[in-house]
């Protein structure tokens, strides 16, 4: 078998392609949520707490020096402010997540509770079998 051909079989999987939608579903996911964080949530937090603006906070470690044009020297510091925006927008999408498979359980719990009585009582005499031996 030619390799491309394997590598045809390999791509055209089932699990290759769920994944590859997850992941692009998952990247258009992970915008909205940053845009909810940044656009949303982050304005009204930044107004109660007194118009602080998280996506600016930081401590600078060195000023930046552009006297001499043709040797800027850029700042350096630490963004924790970012660093904040990326908690909440990580907290969002867990929570997210969480409700999503909250739901997809409660479906997969329905179709177990609508299992035939005869199923159920063929399952509960296998069961007990098991248990005798």
């Amino acid at each position: 078998m030619s390799m491309l051909q394997e590598f045809k079989e390999f791509a055209m999987r089932g699990n290759v392609l769920d994944m590859a939608v997850g992941v692009v579903i998952g990247a258009a996911f992970g915008k909205i949520v940053t845009s909810l964080v940044n656009d949303v949530i982050m304005p009204p937090l930044g107004w109660v707490t007194g118009g602080i603006d998280f996506s600016a906070m930081k401590v600078v470690i060195r000023q930046a020096d552009n006297s001499n044009p043709a040797h800027k020297i850029p700042e350096i510091a630490i963004a924790y402010g970012s660093f904040i925006n990326s908690i909440l927008a990580f907290v969002i999408v867990a929570f997210a997540i969480f409700l999503l498979i909250k739901i997809v359980n409660k479906f997969y719990t329905k179709a177990a509770a609508a299992t035939p009585p005869e199923v159920a009582l063929l399952t509960e005499i296998r069961d007990l079998l098991k248990n005798k031996q």
